[in-house]
């Protein structure tokens, strides 16, 4: 047999081997076009359909380490100290609870359609071959994930903490996936010593101190929280869990059809990107004066209206006393729409603004999520909002 009718019976054996293999494989893959995807997200303010709202269930105080203690207001650094690595006391829970069910409540009488993750054991100790942790909890969606369209993308976080935290929401995204959604991990990182500097110190930026990160180019990381969407452009600030690879990662991913436009932060303790500059609908984004120097934004948005932010009203109360949070999650909102926005109840002086901006706010009680990690934002993932990629520069 020469050359050429030998390649062609391998073939026709090949293929009839493809085609008994594709006949005894499960139905839901044997390469038929993808269903509509039920994930579909390109910006903050599209009306928002599905959402992944976090979970306090299994919640623990994390295990100690820089990238946790640093990255706490000053006030609130003992008690996570001393009682890293125990579960959250339960009248806390109970607390935030409450305020997180009715936050469920307002959106499903939106009518959006609210997921939630699984309920893991996060007190458990688990061991890498050189360093252990226990875990922390979900209450955070956002900060693991970023929904770029039809695909859900994993972020490589830095803290140790955390890295089990995508055991919740397996169940979810394997159905996202067989309903026709992409599903993508950045490489898993290490989490050695060798990624973090140890002799980091919260900087004094207003004694002219140079900018310091708990976290260096070891190797990519980033919170997908230090990220927000406007269509085919991406915001994000290098902070004490995002490093310059991380960023440089996520920009080759997505490819020549995006822009990802860094902003500087004047934060001393930088983390997530939706506490200092968040976009509100088109051509509206709300900013942190006190950490974003307007004067410095990326010139896309010179044709943007930039609302320069209120202070924080003052708070009361234990919770407020040991969140995580600095006070300008007061601007770490949700859109439902381009009108609609969900913010919390204790900052009256930044619903007025929002109401004389043309945004209909929806007030709502959350400061006692502040422990577990967050406001509004934070605690969701949106899975879907109904609106198509566009530019919006």
């Amino acid at each position: 047999m020469d050359r050429e009718a030998f390649t062609t019976a391998r073939d026709a054996v090949l293929a009839d081997a493809q085609i008994d293999a594709y006949d005894t494989a499960p139905a839901d893959y044997r390469g038929t076009p993808a269903p509509k995807s039920p994930v579909m997200a390109w910006n903050e303010w599209d009306p928002l359909e599905e959402v992944i709202v976090g979970s306090l269930d299994g919640a623990t105080i994390p295990s100690h380490h820089l990238t946790v203690i640093f990255n706490l207001p000053r006030a609130a650094q003992p008690f996570y100290r001393f009682a890293a690595g125990f579960r959250y006391p339960k009248f806390m829970k109970k607390l935030a609870q409450a305020e997180l069910d009715n936050f469920i409540t307002i959106l499903a009488g939106e009518g959006v359609k609210v997921r939630r993750p699984d309920t893991v054991d996060f007190s458990r100790k688990y061991n890498a071959p050189r360093w252990s942790s226990r875990g922390f909890c979900v209450a955070c969606p956002r900060d693991p994930y970023l929904v770029i369209g039809d695909e859900i993308i994993e972020s490589p976080m830095c803290w140790r903490s955390r890295y089990f935290e995508g055991d919740a929401y397996r169940s979810l995204f394997k159905e996202y996936f067989r309903n026709g959604a992409r599903w993508t991990s950045a490489p898993r990182p290490q989490l050695t010593d060798e990624l973090y500097n140890y002799d980091y110190r919260v900087p004094n930026l207003k004694a002219g101190e140079p900018m310091q990160f708990t976290v260096n180019e070891f190797e990519p990381v980033f919170d997908a929280a230090d990220f927000v969407r406007c269509g085919r452009d991406l915001f994000v600030t290098r902070s004490n869990v995002t490093n310059l690879m991380g960023i440089e990662w996520l920009r080759r991913h997505l490819g020549s059809g995006f822009r990802v436009h860094e902003i500087e932060s004047r934060c001393p303790q930088p983390m997530h990107i939706d506490s200092s500059f968040m976009p509100l609908a088109p051509g509206k984004v709300l900013v942190n004066p006190d950490y974003i120097d307007v004067e410095k934004l990326p010139a896309v948005l010179k044709k943007w209206d930039v609302l320069i932010a209120p202070r924080p009203d003052p708070v009361e109360g234990f919770m407020s006393k040991i969140s995580m949070c600095s006070p300008w999650t007061s601007i770490n909102v949700l859109a439902i729409d381009e009108k609609k926005i969900v913010v919390d109840a204790s900052q009256p002086t930044l619903i007025k603004a929002l109401k004389d901006w043309g945004f209909d706010p929806i007030p709502a009680p959350f400061l006692s999520y502040g422990p577990f990690g967050g406001s509004f934002h934070c605690a969701t993932l949106d899975v879907r909002r109904r609106g198509a990629l566009k530019s919006y520069f």
